[in-house]
């Protein structure tokens, strides 16, 4: 499947999905023929599946579909890309920015690409590590390019909900390939992201 915004549903996951959160509802002793919550296991089997679509997705074939041969060799630095995604262990929300950067190697990609890639991986239950590390990977193996560089800072609600309570707290992580794994082209590529870091 391309990318896109889901607008129609799988009806037969939707009709297991809504059953399991009417029992989830039921689960926490509130009544799921009560008014205001009658519909909400349909409204959140939908809500899921869109939060996991990214599992429909296929991230290399996104990408490989807008390559363009171009000369330019400097750094392309796409940053602020907002992320939300679902924690896998807690299945509540983490969210925040991602920054990507890459050197191209005889190939650009169209710009808009680059969110979307970050969407399929984020648009699955993850952990922040294995998402930096897949849209890196991803963009390393079709690009080929002479270096590629992911930073994500991203808020976790499991942290900030339950558990310890950091409301302030965020979490960031980092993959470089290539050019960036010198100590120049990072601090460049940090350098440039550094006003989001602050």
């Amino acid at each position: 499947m391309s990318y896109r915004y889901f607008e129609e549903y799988d009806i037969d996951v939707t009709e297991n999905l809504r059953k399991n959160f009417k029992e989830i509802i039921a689960g926490v002793e509130e009544d799921p023929g009560r008014e205001g919550i009658v519909k909400t296991p349909e409204r959140a089997a939908k809500a899921m599946q869109y939060l996991t679509q990214g599992y429909a997705m296929d991230a290399e074939k996104i990408l490989t579909e807008a390559l363009f041969t171009e000369s330019y060799d400097e750094m392309v630095v796409v940053k602020d890309i907002e992320i939300y995604s679902l924690c896998e262990h807690h299945m509540l929300p983490f969210f925040g920015k991602a920054h990507i950067a890459y050197i191209p190697n005889g190939k650009i990609v169209g710009l808009s690409k680059l969110p979307r890639i970050v969407d399929v991986f984020a648009r699955r239950l993850q952990v922040q590590e294995r998402l930096t590390h897949d849209i890196l990977e991803c963009l390393n193996k079709v690009l080929q390019p002479q270096g590629v560089a992911v930073v994500i800072e991203a808020q976790h609600m499991c942290m900030m909900m339950r558990g310890v309570q950091k409301q302030n707290s965020a979490t960031t992580t980092s993959g470089f390939r290539g050019q960036f794994e010198k100590i120049e082209t990072r601090s460049e590529f940090l350098k440039l992201i550094s006003s989001d870091l602050q």
